[in-house]
């Protein structure tokens, strides 16, 4: 048997065994820890069939395991790949047409607008045709200098980042950041599409002025207080969420980033009566949500998503904001995120927050980080 057959089989045995109940990465990470037969090269090779196997998302049913890996390594492809070469060398011949172009010279052949079949579920400003195709190229790392350390650009661009902004860089997706920075303290690891949301907060401290205090309902890791600590400067922070366990991740990352002076508490603001009986000039929500936005990074969402889970999304959304605004002082702001591209969690929850309470919108946008192999976004402002 040829190494890029036993890659094949390798591969086909991780997809028949992976449910999609956690994360493909940390699956792929017990897989090799459980098989120390592999070296780097194997794991390497082996995981990114597997992750190409996810690419085409809903499109291809029909292919077998092995069809459709040998299928999804030729659609994300755009140079010639050995293993294609000894198994499917007329492939390699037209690698570089576009991901449109090479489905026709399937067998079986499907349709690229069949990877996300939704598209009348899309927010305003997501082009199906492109989001579709985004699902075949890996997105870029994206970090951002924190203040104090601009200097870092240069080192950044020697290392082959672009510069996208004052202190915005992509770089490849496999570079090791930590290596040459400190990460959260000098820079933070955070999508392009992520840093724009620095352009509604930007906008709360020209409005409210002086010390701001806000806070973070749906804090996670802490990244969009950082975010906000950066763009607004002298802040009172108040972080919290569903788990003891996501707070202390947050209070380690806060630690690097040198933010000591901080409130935080657990709360599930999804349980009735679980308000919080403080008051902010500033709310930011980043909600819980289908985390459509970001499957370009991680494929196998996409493959293992049902309607259904869209709606179970948006009733936990009601709830959360229903507990938060009510925490909101008079002529605060309340900042709405999601790193969904469904309608459902943008827009008609815009429609469903203006309906429900007394707040007034300011401004939505979405950020379609797709054109830029980042990441795609949604963002609401809102004022009482």
């Amino acid at each position: 048997m040829s190494k890029h057959h036993s890659y094949l089989n390798s591969a086909e045995k991780v997809i028949k065994s992976y449910k999609g109940q956690e994360p493909l990465s940390s699956y792929l990470k017990k897989f090799f820890s459980n098989n120390k037969k592999y070296g780097s090269r194997d794991r390497k090779q082996i995981g990114h069939l597997v992750y190409s196997y996810f690419r085409p998302g809903k499109s291809l049913p029909e292919l077998s395991i092995q069809e459709r890996l040998l299928a999804g390594l030729y659609l994300s492809s755009q140079f010639p790949v050995d293993l294609l070469q000894e198994l499917k060398p007329v492939w390699n011949e037209s690698i570089a047409q576009t991901v449109e172009e090479k489905y026709s010279h399937l067998e079986k052949a499907g349709s690229m607008a069949q990877v996300f079949p939704w598209s009348d579920l899309l927010s305003e400003g997501i082009n199906h045709q492109d989001y579709c195709e985004s699902f075949f190229h890996q997105p870029d790392l994206f970090v951002r200098l924190r203040p104090g350390y601009e200097s870092k650009a240069a080192l950044l661009e020697e290392k082959g980042a672009k510069k996208l902004g004052p202190t915005c860089f992509a770089l490849p997706n496999t570079t090791k950041v930590d290596e040459f920075l400190l990460i959260d303290k000098e820079v933070v690891i955070q999508d392009y599409s992520s840093q724009l949301i620095a352009e509604p907060i930007r906008r709360v401290g020209e409005e409210l002025k002086g010390k701001i205090k806000f806070w973070d309902c749906c804090a996670a890791s802490g990244g969009k207080s950082m975010l906000a600590k950066d763009v607004l400067g002298s802040v009172d922070i108040t972080v919290s969420d569903i788990r003891e366990s996501i707070l202390a991740n947050l209070r380690n990352r806060f630690e690097r980033a040198g933010i000591r002076d901080y409130s935080s508490f657990v709360r599930d603001l999804t349980v009735e009566g679980k308000k919080n009986p403080q008051q902010y000039p500033f709310i930011i929500c980043d909600a819980p949500c289908t985390g459509s936005g970001t499957w370009s990074r991680t494929p196998e969402q996409l493959f293992f998503f049902t309607e259904d889970q869209l709606e179970t999304y948006v009733q936990l959304q009601k709830k959360i904001v229903g507990s938060v605004i009510p925490s909101l002082l008079k002529g605060g702001y309340f900042l709405y995120i999601t790193c969904s591209v469904f309608r459902k969690e943008n827009e008609e929850m815009v429609a469903y927050i203006l309906k429900q309470s007394s707040l007034k919108l300011v401004d939505m946008k979405t950020y379609a980080g797709y054109t830029l192999k980042a990441d795609s976004m949604f963002a609401a402002l809102f004022t009482v």
